[in-house]
């Protein structure tokens, strides 16, 4: 038979120190035990539904999101694995009925603190929205703040989820989000109200990266990374990849919290880069 092994266990993602606080969990079959420490930072961007997958990665993992507004996890997951589902605004044309929904999932989960908004905005098969509607989008995002503040939430937004894209003359991230502070500017007399900003990354060179972003004075969520490079042809060498980035992000105070992406995927796995692994089991 067969089944899934989390990448996150098995690399050795959780384990990054051996204090008292960390736990001693089984590894694989030949009993190897695995350090693990849980960090606040650290999620999954993936639709994550099943016990099973909750159970594997709730020592080591924190957070989660789906692009969705709304999770079929089970019931009571933030009490049974201490893992926090982030909502999230995908788009760059929120309708009503998205907001009313989205809003009244944050009203029925009090632990809901922050609110991820517009996917890639840059690329033009993912949210596709250009500076200009972003900043008139964006009035709509600190609408939904205040109105969920006078009804005692404090959310943050988290977003634009930036990377480097395929739009015309904004394929750069840093060249997108100059133009859209420039037209937010230009119909609110203000900065927008951006609480963090998140990013997308996908290569070698994470920090210089990260870096660039430095001058928004904001941290950073980077809430999808992994790397595709060519030279990423095995297991070990995205774990290798998993390791740095996960250092970098860690260890930055800059970034508040990541996500690997992704948790289950095409078998097989052509990037190498799924986070919980089929394999065979006598």
């Amino acid at each position: 038979m067969s089944r899934y092994l989390s990448l996150l266990l098995f690399i050795g993602l959780v384990y990054w120190s051996c204090e008292e606080n960390s736990k001693s969990v089984g590894g694989t079959d030949d009993e190897e035990q695995i350090l693990i420490q849980k960090s606040a930072k650290r999620g999954l961007a993936f639709d994550l539904k099943n016990n099973d997958d909750f159970e594997s990665i709730k020592e080591g993992v924190s957070w989660w999101y789906n692009w969705h507004w709304d999770t079929d996890a089970p019931t009571d997951f933030h009490q049974n694995y201490q893992m926090e589902f982030i909502p999230m605004l995908w788009g760059c044309n929120s309708n009503n009925n998205q907001i009313d929904n989205i809003k009244n999932f944050i009203i029925n989960h009090p632990e809901v603190k922050y609110l991820l908004v517009i996917n890639e905005p840059n690329l033009i098969d993912q949210a596709n929205c250009t500076p200009s509607q972003a900043a008139i989008e964006w009035l709509t995002y600190e609408q939904i703040k205040s109105d969920l503040y006078e009804q005692g939430r404090d959310i943050a937004i988290v977003g634009p989820a930036m990377t480097w894209g395929t739009m015309e003359n904004y394929w750069d991230p840093v060249v997108w989000l100059d133009a859209f502070y420039e037209y937010f500017r230009s119909i609110a007399g203000r900065d927008p109200i951006i609480d963090y900003l998140a990013f997308h990354w996908y290569d070698y060179g994470l920090a210089d990266q990260l870096d660039r972003l430095e001058k928004y004075g904001k941290q950073i969520w980077v809430t999808e990374m992994a790397n595709w490079n060519a030279q990423i042809d095995s297991y070990q060498k995205q774990i290798d990849q998993m390791w740095e980035m996960l250092t970098i992000c860690e260890n930055r105070p800059d970034v508040f919290r990541y996500a690997w992406f992704y948790g289950r995927g095409d078998f097989p796995d052509k990037n190498f880069h799924t986070f919980f692994i089929r394999i065979s089991v006598n």
